[in-house]
């Protein structure tokens, strides 16, 4: 089980439950065919199930439980986003990238297949979520289904993670240094954008008018800028066995981070700021915002 420092049981039982709900989501999609495709549905499955927090489609469902949502709908729209997350990773992990090793404390996906399978398995998922998006087990509603493509689509495109990794990737190559402003903009790109996406999408389920949608905006924003930081400092000082990653990779690459550049003591006051900032969101809520505001904390106080 995942430590949660300062974590409530409400938290623990939210992920633990929606990790198994969305492994469950990904089973059903990924039948492995009787054909030579199967080594391609196999990567795939190896990517998607078993592994990572589910912050993602925690956060979706939690918002979604605030405005009513049946819990099956937003568990596909979590599992779309996380389809996503689960692709841009083993992109990420490619040798033309970050050429890493080890994710979710297990060979990554070229490791243990090839590096074509993992390029197209992770095209693969990213098709797979807007599949998932399109089809009316989704929403009944078009229009719903429709935004919910809108608003992945954007946070996964030019202007949101894939335009974050390509700051991030040219920043290395030319020996960019980038201001604190720069960086902020950037992580808002390449992590915050897929985080405001779940919090946008579970809105949209719940029928809320883009103007009703404004604190949650708000509070997705500031939770996106607390968990890069959260990151970061996790990058300098985490637990390489308990991250089931790589760290120090940031430092040993001279990259510009929220840590470098603000120093951890301040980076950490930073982000324990914009949880209770994002908290101080949700103020119009009673218990039923319980999980998001755990969420939030849940942020910066994880271990990995």
């Amino acid at each position: 089980m995942m430590q949660v420092v300062g974590g409530s049981d409400l938290l623990l039982d939210g992920l633990k439950r929606v990790q198994g709900e969305i492994d469950s989501v990904f089973d059903a999609f990924l039948p492995v065919p009787q054909d030579t495709r199967a080594r391609l549905i196999e990567a795939m499955r190896y990517a998607a199930i078993g592994g990572g927090k589910r912050v993602r489609p925690l956060l979706l469902v939690s918002t979604a439980e605030l405005f009513g949502v049946d819990r099956t709908a937003a568990l596909r729209a979590g599992c779309a986003v996380e389809a996503i997350h689960v692709y841009s990773l083993i992109h990420d992990d490619l040798p033309c990238m970050d050429d890493d090793d080890l994710r979710h404390a297990k060979p990554t996906v070229h490791k243990v297949f090839d590096d074509a399978t993992a390029v197209l398995a992770g095209d693969a998922l990213h098709a797979l979520a807007f599949e998932i998006l399109a089809d009316d087990g989704t929403s009944s509603d078009p229009f719903t289904r429709s935004e919910l493509m809108l608003t992945l689509g954007a946070a996964s495109g030019m202007n949101g993670m894939a335009g974050g990794q390509m700051m991030d990737m040219v920043a290395d190559e030319e020996g960019i240094e980038y201001d604190l402003q720069a960086i902020t903009r950037l992580q808002q790109l390449k992590t915050g954008a897929l985080l405001a996406a779940s919090v946008e999408m579970g809105a949209i389920l719940g029928k809320v008018p883009p103007e009703g949608r404004a604190h949650l905006r708000a509070y997705s924003r500031d939770i996106g800028l607390a968990f890069q930081i959260a990151d970061d400092l996790l990058d300098v000082s985490g637990d390489e066995a308990k991250a089931g990653k790589a760290l120090r990779k940031d430092q040993s690459q001279g990259k510009q981070t929220f840590v470098t550049l603000m120093g951890a003591d301040k980076a950490r006051e930073q982000a324990r700021a914009l949880v209770d900032q994002a908290i101080s969101h949700l103020g119009s809520y009673g218990t039923e915002a319980d999980m998001l505001r755990s969420l939030a904390r849940f942020i910066v106080e994880r271990d990995r």
